[in-house]
């Protein structure tokens, strides 16, 4: 298939990319680089069945343009920062719910009938059902995952309308190679600055079901082939959990840290809209075959790694 790739120079969605080369698919990238790196994709410029769109979702001409003659839909960009909905409340809106809608109607135009979209274990708030199924109410606790719900329905609603398909894959945390933002970049960053003081949000204690960025990949390939469904939704992460300071003190280890004096923002979350618990029942994926091949503390020693051995990416958001 000819596949387009919105995000597709990012952390999951260069992965992605990689993937889908791998099985002998052509690839579009469409990505405006303000969080995608070119290095991420420069590798695979010299393959015929590659091309990258340098442009915004926000442009519809250029989207439209770009998505024609394309089989499939992978719409991976998104607003990245959870946190920034606080400062820029429109931001969410703009990236990914009008972005969103420009993805559907391109698809509208040039009849692409198969969308998969990257959602995010926040569309559920902070849930009270822990493992979280994906049948739950969706209560809002932040602007980014009220974006993600808004998004979704979207796509449902196009689905009917258009006999269009969709898999929608909620997400945690993804770790591992081109990892750009989040816990274990913000801890090396700072360590890197005071090595004997690591200040984190909230009171360490909040947990979360990290997962290595190589199985969410091959969890979504794995159900768009063997899910067929109008609407495939599935929820995304490990089957274990770990806290903040756990994984405080593997960065500290790994960066042979010895110590360190840890230091807490106070309260259950790091920020308002936090998910102080963050575990998914991954059960209806699983039942499909797949499972995770690293653990959490495997994928986040391999995230170390690439970090270490690539520190210029430490420097993207000075």
């Amino acid at each position: 298939m000819k596949a387009f790739i919105t995000g597709g120079a990012g952390f999951i969605g260069s992965n992605l990319a990689d993937k889908l080369i791998t099985l002998g698919h052509k690839v579009i990238i469409y990505d405006n680089f303000t969080t995608g790196q070119h290095e991420f994709i420069k590798h695979n410029l010299s393959n015929p069945g590659y091309e990258v769109i340098e442009d915004d979702v926000l442009n519809r001409t250029a989207l439209s343009a770009g998505m024609d003659g394309c089989d499939m839909v992978f719409h991976f960009q998104a607003n990245a920062d959870v946190r920034g909905g606080i400062n820029n409340t429109t931001i969410d809106v703009e990236q990914n719910i009008i972005g969103t809608h420009n993805v559907l109607e391109a698809m509208k135009v040039h009849n692409i009938k198969k969308i998969a979209f990257a959602s995010s274990a926040t569309v559920y708030g902070e849930p009270a059902i822990i493992p979280t199924p994906e049948d739950i109410p969706l209560i809002q606790t932040s602007i980014y995952g009220a974006s993600k719900v808004a998004a979704e329905s979207l796509i449902q609603a196009y689905c009917e309308y258009f006999s269009m398909q969709s898999w929608i894959f909620r997400f945690v945390s993804f770790t591992g190679p081109r990892y750009t933002h989040g816990v274990i970049y913000d801890f090396i960053k700072k360590l890197r600055d005071d090595p004997g003081e690591l200040k984190i949000l909230g009171n360490g204690k909040q947990k979360k079901s990290y997962l290595h960025v190589e199985d969410g990949v091959n969890a979504i390939m794995h159900a768009i082939e063997k899910s067929h469904d109008k609407i495939n939704i599935f929820n995304l992460g490990n089957t274990e959990y770990m806290n903040v300071v756990d994984l405080a003190n593997i960065v500290c280890d790994k960066l042979d840290l010895h110590n360190v004096n840890y230091s807490f923002t106070g309260g259950s979350r790091g920020w308002v809209g936090d998910t102080p618990f963050v575990h998914l029942d991954t059960g209806r994926i699983r039942n499909l075959g797949w499972k995770p091949r690293y653990s959490i503390r495997e994928a986040i020693l391999d995230t170390l790694k690439f970090l270490m051995d690539n520190e210029h990416i430490l420097r993207i958001r000075d």
